[in-house]
């Protein structure tokens, strides 16, 4: 397969064609970025780490019936995946209550939701991000009732296996954001998931092990990226 030309650029990754038809090439790159892209570095390894726990989670989910873009890895830092037409949302699921909830909501950080918390924001930097209900959605047709339904479904069944499997490792799963594409009428799960789009605190300390440590300066934030690699995806594998 070769790359071909640039499709998208992202703030962390760059999108190709390819000669294959219905495949896209993703590039994680070693840029990372907070606050809107208000703060921003580049980080060595980053993209390695990022693709390396993205790449782990896909092929379980989709071991586990989960629709997912992702084919295979080409090497460290470029993954092939299916070609999707994106929407335009964030599918945020939160099982406890931490960020930008406890910021703009009277709730105290760290206290368990039960259930957990489905949150869609439209996604838009030049707006901030807004917060969507679903009336909204189904009017600007992003997605049709139906559609919606399946998404949010989804997004628990998500939750559900990756907080099962993160438990095992001495990991609670906070929070994470998704995002979803169609090819046809079948809806997939793309972009991303990674270090940059959870929240993870240790079971035992309650450490950060996510990009709030960037964001917040808590510590060497590539020390604990490599940390959640090798937690997640050798640990697992070796089981």
């Amino acid at each position: 397969m070769k790359r071909k030309d640039l499709l998208y650029k992202g703030k962390a990754k760059s999108v190709y064609t390819t000669d294959t038809k219905g495949k896209l090439i993703v590039e994680f790159r070693d840029d990372i970025t907070a606050f809107d892209g208000g703060k921003k570095d580049t980080l060595e390894n980053k993209g390695n780490y990022n693709a390396e726990v993205s790449a782990f989670f896909f092929e379980y989910l989709k071991q586990n019936g989960v629709k997912t873009h992702f084919f295979t890895m080409l090497d460290p830092h470029h993954m092939v995946v299916r070609k999707l037409e994106m929407i335009p949302l964030e599918v945020i699921v939160r099982n406890i209550a931490a960020g930008s909830l406890v910021r703009n909501y009277p709730f105290r950080e760290g206290t368990p939701l039960h259930p957990p918390l489905i949150v869609i924001d439209y996604k838009d930097d030049s707006r901030h991000d807004p917060m969507l209900n679903d009336e909204i959605i189904i009017a600007l047709k992003f997605l049709t009732p139906s559609e919606l339904k399946k998404v949010k479904t989804t997004a628990l069944e998500v939750n559900r296996l990756l907080s099962g499997l993160l438990a095992a490792q001495g990991i609670t799963l906070v929070d994470f954001k998704i995002e979803f594409g169609r090819q046809g009428k079948t809806i997939y799960l793309g972009d991303e998931i990674s270090m940059d789009s959870m929240r993870l605190w240790d079971k035992k300390t309650g450490e950060s092990l996510d990009k709030d440590v960037y964001r917040f300066e808590k510590g060497d934030v590539m020390a604990i990226y490599n940390k959640v690699a090798q937690r997640i995806t050798r640990s697992v594998k070796k089981q």
